[in-house]
């Protein structure tokens, strides 16, 4: 799949591109159909499928007063969409600027003379514009003008899928991250740097990788203890994880904490992916790190029970 991050960047001249529009945070199972749908009309036409979608996220852009989290930063995104099998992906810079470009001028500046579009694939509810002034009707309207065709994906299509990026962020929030992970199709993850944490891991026989996150727009989900796995090298390595405030050290702020289950490496400085597949229990506050220690045994008997996995002695 070819990047470009901006649609004047997009050099494929002569290209006919079958194009779909949004935000596809998250690239989940709804996504995922629209996709599908695109590459079905590929075999089908002479053409190159490609997504045009916008970071910022428009809504953290257009409503300051709306700090809503993303489920993948860019980068992830890009990964996601690259595993999929498009063409290609274009990220527009979202500004309000952009926002303001009345819906003919998007359409026929952009989406036909740079973009070269021959099939558009929208939402039945898709909105475009300058206040969102134009929709599906609009649209075909200017698909007649500007000879490229469209083609609209019906509601029940999404309500077969019944899922949306707003629910998965709900699920994530609650801590539900079983149902997160069934309406992404995969397993909700975060990617982030391990940094030095405070060594207290070591002190009581259960050493941890402090991920340290970047993109300060990305969905962290509720705290408390999950069962997780990582990605590290060619290696898959389960573990347990900590998302909280380690209210038992009075800890301030927040961090996220894993112990890697019969693994011992030091990562420090390595990027690493944090796959989240259940949730274990809430954090809370021991009275003692003994009691803490004693509760960490047990979540990773629960952890070892569910993957199925032995204590190693």
């Amino acid at each position: 799949m070819k990047v470009y991050h901006s649609i004047k960047d997009f050099t494929e001249k002569d290209q006919c591109t079958i194009l779909t529009i949004g935000t596809f945070d998250g690239v989940h199972l709804g996504h995922q159909k629209i996709i599908q749908r695109l590459k079905r009309i590929k075999a089908e036409e002479n053409g190159k499928t490609a997504i045009l979608t916008f970071f910022p996220h428009p809504r953290r852009v257009l409503d300051h007063e709306n700090e809503i989290k993303m489920l993948t930063t860019i980068d992830e995104k890009i990964d996601l969409l690259d595993k999929l099998g498009l063409d290609f992906l274009i990220i527009e810079p979202f500004t309000k600027e952009f926002s303001d470009l009345p819906a003919r001028e998007f359409v026929k500046n952009l989406l036909v003379d740079q973009l070269k579009i021959k099939i558009l694939v929208i939402g039945y509810d898709h909105q475009f514009g300058k206040n969102r002034e134009g929709d599906y009707e609009q649209m075909k309207v200017f698909g007649e003008e500007f000879g490229f065709r469209l083609e609209k994906i019906p509601v029940h299509d999404f309500e077969n899928v019944a899922v949306s990026s707003t629910q998965i962020r709900k699920a994530l929030k609650n801590g539900n991250i079983e149902k997160a992970n069934q309406y992404l199709g995969y397993e909700y993850f975060l990617t982030g740097e391990v940094i030095k944490g405070q060594g207290l891991g070591k002190k009581i026989s259960y050493p941890t990788i402090n991920i340290h996150i970047s993109e300060d727009y990305k969905l962290i989900p509720k705290t408390g203890v999950y069962t997780v796995k990582t990605h590290i090298g060619k290696k898959i390595v389960f573990g347990i994880m900590n998302i909280g405030y380690r209210p038992t050290v009075d800890g301030k702020y927040q961090t996220i904490e894993v112990h890697l289950l019969d693994f011992n490496a030091d990562l420090y400085g390595e990027n690493i992916r944090i796959q989240m597949m259940k949730r274990i229990r809430e954090e809370k506050k021991f009275e003692s790190l003994e009691a803490l220690t004693k509760q960490i045994r047990k979540d990773e008997q629960t952890a070892r029970d569910w993957l199925g996995l032995k204590l190693i002695s």
